[in-house]
C-alpha cells in the first residue's frame, strides 16, 4: 500500500528538522572543542566563551521576543517570581555551561559524549532526592547498568584526565539539577518556556553569574595575553551556531516530539564518536566502545520505558475523559427523559 503524499511530506519535514538539529548540535560541540583545545585554535577560556554565547543569545532573544514578537513573553512573570524561580535555574545553567565547556580542554569529544550518557542517572537520582521521582527497583537497576557501562568506557579511555572527568561529571550534575528544578519551580507553577523565552529570561542572569569567576580566573590572563585580538568571524559564527541550535530545538520538539529529539541525540552521539576518531584522530579503544555500548542500551531502555509510561498516562487520561463524557451524556439523557415526562403529564392534565 503506497503512502499518501501528505504522509510522505510530513515524514520528509520531520527528518529535515532532525537533520538540522543533529547538524547544528554537532557543529556547536566540534566548534567549541576547536576554540578551546590548546592543540587547535588554542583559546582556553571557557568562561569567556560561555559569556560571549550568553550575551549574543540574550540580545537575539530580546529582539525576537520584544521587537519582532516572534514569541510572546510570559505574562505572569513578576520580579519576585523571577528572583525566586528563574535566577536559581540561571545559576545552575551558568555552572553547567562553564564546566562542560572547560572539559573540552582536557578530554576528547568522544569520551565527553560517553560521560554524558550519565544524564538520565543524574536526573533520576536528583529527582528521587527532591521527591520528584518515585524509587523503583527496576529503574534503579537500569541506572546502575548505565553507570557500569560508563565506568567501563572510562577504564578504557586512552587519555584519561581526572580533572576533565570531574568537570564533565560536575556539568552533568548541575544540568540534571537544573532540569529537575525546572519541573519544581516553573512547570508546577504553570509556566512553560520554549528555547527562545528560556534564553530571554535565563541567559542574562547566566551572564551575570559568570562575571565573578571570569573576573577572578580569566580576566587577568586575558589582559596578560596582549597578542590576542577578538576574531569576530570565529566567535560570531560560533555564537550564531549556538543560538541557531536553540531555534532548532524549538522547531524539532514543536514539529515532532521530545522523544524524537532523544532518539536523534543518540544518533548524534555515535556520529560524534565516529568523527572524533576519524577526523580529530582521538583514540577510541574497544573497551571504550564496549562500555558505551552497555550505557547506550541502558539509555535506550530508559527512553523506551518513558515512552510506555507516557502512552499509559495518555490512555488513562483519554479513558477518564471518555468516562466523564459518558456520565455527562447519561445525565443529559436522564434530564431529557424527566423533561419529556413532565411535558407528557402537563399535556394529559390539560386534556382532562
Amino acid at each position: 500500500m503506497a503512502l499518501s503524499k501528505e504522509v510522505v511530506k510530513k515524514v520528509a519535514i520531520s527528518y529535515t528538522y532532525v537533520g538540522i538539529w543533529i547538524s547544528l548540535s554537532f557543529a556547536v560541540i566540534v566548534f567549541n572543542k576547536f576554540i578551546l583545545d590548546p592543540k587547535l585554535y588554542a583559546w582556553p577560556f571557557p568562561i569567556s566563551l560561555t559569556m560571549i554565547h550568553m550575551a549574543f543569545c540574550s540580545s537575539l532573544a530580546y529582539l525576537l521576543v520584544r521587537v519582532f514578537q516572534v514569541v510572546e513573553p510570559v505574562t505572569t512573570m513578576t520580579g519576585e517570581f523571577y528572583l525566586k524561580n528563574v535566577v536559581p535555574i540561571g545559576a545552575l545553567y551558568a555552572l553547567s555551561l562553564w564546566f562542560s565547556n572547560s572539559a573540552y580542554i582536557y578530554l576528547s569529544v568522544s569520551f565527553i559524549q560517553m560521560l554524558k550518557a550519565l544524564m538520565p542517572v543524574a536526573v533520576y537520582s536528583i529527582g528521587i532526592s527532591l521527591k520528584k521521582e518515585t524509587f523503583r527497583s527496576n529503574t534503579m537497576a537500569n541506572m546502575i547498568s548505565i553507570t557500569l557501562g560508563v565506568a567501563i568506557a572510562a577504564y578504557g579511555e586512552a587519555k584519561f584526565d581526572a580533572f576533565g572527568v570531574f568537570l564533565q561529571l560536575g556539568a552533568v550534575a548541575f544540568e540534571a539539577t537544573r532540569l529537575v528544578l525546572i519541573q519544581i519551580l516553573l512547570t508546577s507553577a504553570g509556566i512553560k518556556l520554549n528555547p527562545i523565552t528560556s534564553l530571554y529570561y535565563v541567559a542574562p542572569c547566566c551572564f551575570v553569574f559568570l562575571t565573578l569567576p571570569w573576573a577572578v580566573m580569566e580576566m587577568p590572563r586575558l589582559i596578560r595575553t596582549s597578542t590576542f585580538h577578538f576574531d569576530f568571524l570565529v566567535f560570531g559564527t560560533n555564537s550564531l551556531c549556538a543560538f541557531a541550535l536553540n531555534l532548532a530545538v524549538f522547531l524539532l520538539v514543536g514539529k515532532t516530539s521530545a522523544l524524537t529529539m532523544n532518539v536523534a541525540g543518540v544518533v548524534k552521539d555515535w556520529l560524534l564518536i565516529a568523527f572524533s576518531w576519524s577526523v580529530i584522530k582521538d583514540t577510541v579503544t574497544p573497551v571504550n566502545l564496549f562500555g558505551y555500548g552497555i550505557a547506550f542500551l541502558g539509555v535506550a531502555y530508559y527512553n523506551h520505558a518513558k515512552l510506555q509510561a507516557m502512552k499509559a498516562a495518555e490512555e488513562a487520561k483519554t479513558a477518564k475523559a471518555s468516562e466523564t463524557g459518558d456520565e455527562e451524556a447519561g445525565k443529559l439523557l436522564e434530564e431529557k427523559a424527566l423533561k419529556d415526562g413532565d411535558e407528557y403529564e402537563k399535556k394529559s392534565e390539560e386534556k382532562n
